[in-house]
């Protein structure tokens, strides 16, 4: 009974959700700097677009969600400015469609009674990864505890693991995942990270020299509003869920809303933009109560804020070409680290700082942490390079989060040898 209550509310939910049929992913290569200012011209014509990827620069493709009323129009306008174009999405309903089924099926068997018999290989909805935080800490008290270190705007606890062999005032590293809340393949890979340093404490020896000397933090839903709404109503939500005054528009980007070159170029002014900066500095509950907690603890040596998609590893700034004094030792660190990942499987990564790599944004996390005295401060893009984007299918939960956790021990590693 209690499974058939489960899937009968799935099928409700769904019925609520915003549907995507026909729009399509399309993958855009400007050819010089007149087209990329043209793509940039299409995203003001066009505020319906969702840009996956941003224009930055020639180098790099960018990736666009087109809702089907637009397409004609949106191609007709690349086509007459021969700006070269592929479909990576055919149709984004039929792959959501897709992974919601998943979902349902992996529903039948309940919910997991321990966090052994989690599925880490699935997505879970923000119930189920409460409930797996709470499994966790019961199981390893002497490891593992939860801190509530605010609330969301929609009174979720924001909630942060703490792994600790003991000891007070000890530096610690910060991991959070899931500031972006469409980007279900980083809360899962957190979900990951978390049972995987309580199963190597003690057997693997990085991870045990590193907890012998640090504390971790891990905030696996930054993010929890925005969250909870890609279940229910509308999987490409990216923002907060706090309201706009005077605009009909709900939601900031929470990295675009640090005090580091907040308001400037790669953030946007407005309410209805998926880059909103929000009204000031550290506007929504989700930042300021990371903000505060950093500046409380006072011993943060590490912070890794990490997103998807694009397969990169980047390092401050985001918002100023000017290169961070540190810079000569966070590219070497971030190349050893992607060596360690791409060892695992294979997979590439592009790693430097965020204007080199991806593009300008302003009021990002790290750049913040950075100027908060945090060296070691780095933002990880998770698969894919685009073939599903921030729909990656489950199958590539795990497989992500073992090859990134590789990457990880060598950032954490760092930090504990260079206080």
């Amino acid at each position: 009974m209690r499974t058939l209550l489960l899937l009968s509310a799935l099928a409700c939910v769904a019925l609520a959700k915003e549907t995507f049929h026909g729009h399509q992913v399309l993958r855009i290569q400007a050819k010089d700097e007149t087209q990329l200012s043209l793509l940039k011209d299409l995203e003001q014509m066009f505020e319906q677009l969702d840009f996956w990827r941003d224009v930055s620069d020639v180098s790099t493709p960018v990736d666009i969600r087109v809702p089907a009323e637009a397409l004609g129009e949106v191609r007709e306008y690349l086509d007459s400015w021969g700006i070269s174009f592929e479909t990576m999405i055919e149709d984004l309903q039929a792959v959501l469609d897709e992974e919601q089924q998943e979902m349902e099926s992996a529903a039948r068997f309940g919910e997991a009674r321990n966090t052994d018999s989690f599925d880490y290989a699935r997505y879970h909805p923000i119930a189920e990864l409460y409930s797996f935080q709470d499994m966790l800490v019961a199981e390893n008290p002497k490891l593992v505890s939860k801190i509530v270190i605010g609330q969301s705007y929609e009174g979720r606890p924001l909630t942060v693991l703490k792994f600790s062999t003991g000891g007070t005032d000890r530096p610690a590293i910060w991991i959070d995942t899931g500031i972006h809340s469409r980007e279900w393949v980083t809360q899962a890979s957190g979900t990951w990270f978390a049972k995987k340093i309580v199963n190597d404490y003690g057997k693997c020896p990085m991870l045990t020299a590193i907890l012998d000397k640090m504390d971790i933090f891990l905030e696996i839903m930054t993010n929890p509003d925005g969250y909870a709404y890609t279940h229910s109503n509308n999987r490409m939500w990216r923002k907060t869920r706090k309201p706009n005054p005077g605009s009909s528009c709900v939601g900031v980007d929470p990295n675009r809303n640090w005090d580091a070159g907040f308001g400037g170029p790669g953030a946007s002014s407005s309410p209805c933009s998926e880059t909103f900066r929000g009204p000031r500095a550290h506007s929504e509950s989700e930042v300021s109560s990371i903000v505060n907690f950093v500046k409380n603890h006072g011993n943060i040596k590490e912070f890794v804020s990490i997103h998807a998609y694009s397969q990169m590893l980047m390092y401050p700034y985001g918002y100023t070409r000017t290169p961070v004094k540190d810079q000569a030792e966070l590219h070497a660190l971030a190349q050893k680290a992607v060596s360690a990942l791409t060892a695992v499987y294979g997979t590439r990564y592009r790693y430097g700082s965020i204007i080199d790599v991806i593009y300008q944004a302003s009021g990002g996390t790290i750049d913040w942490t950075y100027n908060q005295g945090i060296k070691y401060s780095y933002t990880f893009e998770l698969r894919d390079t685009g073939r599903y984007g921030f729909i990656l299918p489950a199958n590539q939960i795990v497989p992500t989060a073992n090859e990134t956790w590789a990457a990880m021990l060598e950032l954490m590693t760092h930090a504990k040898n260079n206080p």
